[in-house]
C-alpha cells in the first residue's frame, strides 16, 4: 500500500489498518489485565456457538469490526484460559507479553523459517535461540535442533530420527510415558509387539533396574532392543525418570536414549537442575516453551545429539527448491530448517523465543520457573494440613496430586468438574495405580499463594459435600 493507499482488493488503507491494529492491542491488553477476575475456562454448546459464528457461506463483505468483536467476545472467550492464574488443569501455558509481541511482529511480516534463501534472518533467530537453550541445559555441543509445533511433533521428530538411525527393534517406554508417544511410535512403524511398556516404581519413575530387566528378557528371546524413552517431568505427577541410570543401560546395550522433557524440561535450566540430571548423555531431548518458558502456542524444541541425524532423516532437495536451499548437511550455520523435520512451510516460531530470551534474560525466566516449583510445594503443604484431604504424590516440578478422604473415583471426577464449572479455578483429575485423584499443576508465575490456598480449600469443601460429609458450601472462594 504505497503512500498508504490500497492497491489491491484485499488491502486496507494504512491509517485504517493502524486503527484496527490498535483495537486488537487494546483488547489483548484488556484480556491480560482482567483475566484474574474472569472464569478460568468458559464453554458453550456447538449449537450456541454456531448460532453466533456460523450461518450461510459469506458472499458479500461485512465490517471487519464485527468479525473482530465476535472473535474476541465469543470464539476466543470460549476456551480454556491457560494463562489464568488459577488454571491448574493439565499443563497450563501462560504467555509473557514480550513473547506475544514477537509473535505478532513475525506474523504481521509473513515470516517463514524454511530454507536459508527464503528466510536467513528467521532461521538465524531459531538457531541462536536453540543454541542458547542447548548450552544452558548442558546438552552436548554437537546437538542440532529445530523448532516444532509442540511436544507431540517434537517427540515424533526425534523418534523418527532414532528409527532412521537405529533401524527396527524394540522400544522401551513406561506406564507413565505421555500418551502421544504411543501414537508417534505407531505412526512411525513400530508394531505393538515392538513396544515394551515397563512398569514404573512406587514414585512413578522408570528405573534403570526395570529397564535392564526388560532389555535382558528381550535379548534372551532373540529380540533387538533399540530405543528407550525417558521422561523428565511426567504429566501425571511431575516425576523424573532415573535418567543417569537409564543412560548407563542405554550405553551398555547401544540403545538410543530419548528424553521427553516437553513439560518439565525447563526446570533443568535452574541451578541444581531440580533433579533432572544426565541430559548430556541423551541422544535426543525435547521441551515445550509454550508450557514452561512462557510462550504463546505453538512452540516445541527438539535436539538430536548425533550430528547430521536430522538431515539424514528428513532432507529433501527437489528441483523447485534448488534456488532457495544452501544444500548439504553441516553445523548450525547456513541451514535449511525444513530439512530437520516434517514441515516444509514453517512459521517463524523462533522470533518470539529469541525475543523472550534476549529481553528477560535466562535468570529472570528461571526464577519464574522456580516460582512454579515453589507453588506446588505450597500446595503440598496446604493439602497435608487439611484433615479432609490425603496427599497422594508430593510436589514435583510444579505438580501435586491428592485425594478427598472417603470419596470414590466418580466422586473425584465430579469434584474436579464442579470446581472447574464454577469458574473460580480450573482443575483436573487423573488416575494413579488405578485410583482417581485430584491434580494441580502450578506453573504460572502470576499465581499467588492465596490462589493456591483458596483453590485447595474449595476442593476440600466441594469434596466434603459430594462425599456426604458436609461442610462444602464453596464459601472458601
Amino acid at each position: 500500500m504505497p503512500g498508504g493507499a490500497p492497491v489491491g482488493p484485499l488491502d486496507i488503507e494504512a491509517q485504517e489498518l493502524r486503527r484496527l491494529g490498535h483495537w486488537v492491542v487494546d483488547r489483548t491488553v484488556e484480556h491480560l489485565a482482567t483475566l484474574r477476575d474472569r472464569p478460568a475456562i468458559t464453554t458453550a454448546s456447538y449449537d450456541e456457538l454456531v448460532a453466533l459464528l456460523g450461518g450461510p457461506v459469506p458472499r458479500e463483505p461485512r465490517p471487519v469490526e464485527e468479525g473482530l468483536a465476535l472473535l474476541a467476545d465469543v470464539a476466543l472467550e470460549h476456551q480454556q484460559h491457560g494463562d489464568h492464574p488459577r488454571y491448574f488443569a493439565r499443563v497450563p501455558g501462560p504467555s509473557s507479553p514480550v513473547a506475544i509481541l514477537g509473535d505478532w511482529l513475525a506474523t504481521g511480516m509473513q515470516a517463514i523459517a524454511s530454507s536459508w534463501g527464503g528466510g536467513s534472518g528467521t532461521a538465524t533467530l531459531e538457531l541462536v535461540a536453540l543454541g542458547w537453550l542447548r548450552d544452558a541445559l548442558g546438552l552436548p555441543a554437537t546437538a542440532e535442533g529445530v523448532l516444532s509445533s509442540g511436544g507431540s511433533m517434537a517427540n515424533t521428530t526425534a523418534l523418527a530420527a532414532a528409527r532412521a538411525e537405529m533401524g527396527p527393534g524394540v522400544v522401551y517406554v513406561s506406564d507413565q510415558t505421555h500418551s502421544s508417544i504411543g501414537r508417534s511410535l505407531r505412526a512411525l512403524g513400530w508394531g505393538e509387539s515392538e513396544v515394551r511398556v515397563v512398569p514404573s516404581d512406587a514414585s512413578y519413575r522408570l528405573t534403570a533396574t526395570a529397564l535392564r530387566q526388560a532389555v535382558d528378557a528381550d535379548l534372551a528371546a532373540g529380540l533387538r532392543p533399540t530405543v528407550v524413552v525417558a521422561t523428565a517431568g511426567s504429566t501425571n505427577t511431575g516425576a523424573v525418570d532415573e535418567l543417569a541410570g537409564l543412560a548407563d543401560v542405554a550405553a551398555a546395550h547401544g540403545l538410543w536414549l530419548h528424553v521427553d522433557g516437553a513439560y518439565g524440561g525447563p526446570a533443568a535450566l535452574a541451578q541444581g537442575r531440580n533433579g533432572i540430571l544426565g541430559l548430556e548423555r541423551a541422544d535426543s531431548f525435547v521441551l515445550d516453551p509454550h508450557k514452561w518458558l512462557f510462550q504463546p502456542y505453538d512452540l516445541g524444541c527438539v535436539w538430536v545429539s548425533r550430528p547430521g541425524a536430522l538431515e539424514r532423516t528428513f532432507a529433501m532437495h527437489p528441483e523447485y527448491l534448488v534456488d532457495a536451499q544452501v544444500g548439504g548437511d553441516g553445523p548450525d550455520r547456513e541451514t535449511d530448517l525444513h530439512n530437520r523435520g516434517f514441515e516444509l512451510s514453517r512459521r517463524a516460531r523462533g522470533a518470539k523465543l529469541w525475543l523472550t530470551l534476549r529481553t528477560y534474560g535466562l535468570d529472570v525466566l528461571v526464577a519464574a520457573v522456580q516460582r512454579g516449583v515453589a507453588l506446588a510445594e505450597l500446595a503440598e503443604s496446604v493439602v497435608s494440613s487439611e484433615a479432609r484431604l490425603e496427599l497422594v504424590t508430593p510436589a514435583s516440578l510444579g505438580v501435586v496430586t491428592f485425594a478427598v478422604l472417603g470419596l470414590d473415583d466418580a466422586g473425584h471426577r465430579r469434584v474436579a468438574a464442579e470446581v472447574t464449572a464454577d469458574g473460580f479455578a480450573a482443575v483436573s483429575s487423573t488416575v494413579l495405580s488405578r485410583r482417581t485423584v485430584l491434580r494441580l499443576c502450578t506453573i504460572n508465575p502470576a499465581t499467588t499463594d492465596d490462589d493456591v490456598r483458596r483453590t485447595v480449600a474449595l476442593l476440600a469443601d466441594v469434596g466434603a459435600r459430594v462425599s456426604g460429609r458436609g461442610g462444602g458450601d464453596g464459601s472458601s472462594r
